[in-house]
């Protein structure tokens, strides 16, 4: 377990890929859905990743390079919906803000840890609950939120 080199506690032993790497398995997920990883998808990605955390889609409007065309927050949109959909980002509904895969996992829901004090997210893989599923019911997507505080700020208020 333990920490990365942003403090955040990923609850498993491999710590999360680098930028590159995160690049690379987008490139990779893309090919394998027979999908174009465009010069654009790849801008909007990598500020993403580097957002380290989760950002609105207008706040990456704004970083959006003008050489790029300008996008309209439409373009942004679709952008965040096409990785979501592969499951390179989730939206972290409460916050209306999206935040790219820690893990590079198949298939897993992810879990969010939201701190309130700091708003720093935590992501763990989702346990199973396939046994809580009505049975013949199909998920297209699952969001697991957790609300509350952060050992940092847990800590601070002691």
């Amino acid at each position: 377990m333990g920490q990365d080199h942003h403090g955040h506690d990923h609850g498993h032993d491999h710590t999360p890929a680098s930028k590159e790497e995160r690049m690379e398995n987008a490139r990779r997920v893309c090919q394998q859905h027979g999908e174009r990883f465009t010069p654009l998808r790849e801008h909007i990605f990598g500020l993403l990743i580097e957002a380290d955390g989760p950002i609105k889609a207008y706040d990456l409007l704004d970083l959006l390079r003008p050489e790029h065309g300008s996008p309209k927050p439409p373009t942004v949109y679709r952008a965040l919906e096409f990785f979501t959909r592969l499951g390179l980002v989730h939206r972290v509904e409460a916050l209306n803000a999206y935040i790219t895969c820690d893990h590079m996992h198949d298939g897993h829901s992810a879990e969010f840890f939201i701190c309130e004090t700091c708003d720093r997210v935590q992501e763990r893989h989702a346990h199973d609950h396939s046994e809580c599923i009505p049975k013949g019911f199909v998920i297209k997507r699952s969001v697991i939120e957790h609300y509350g505080s952060c050992v940092d700020c847990t800590a601070a208020a002691a």
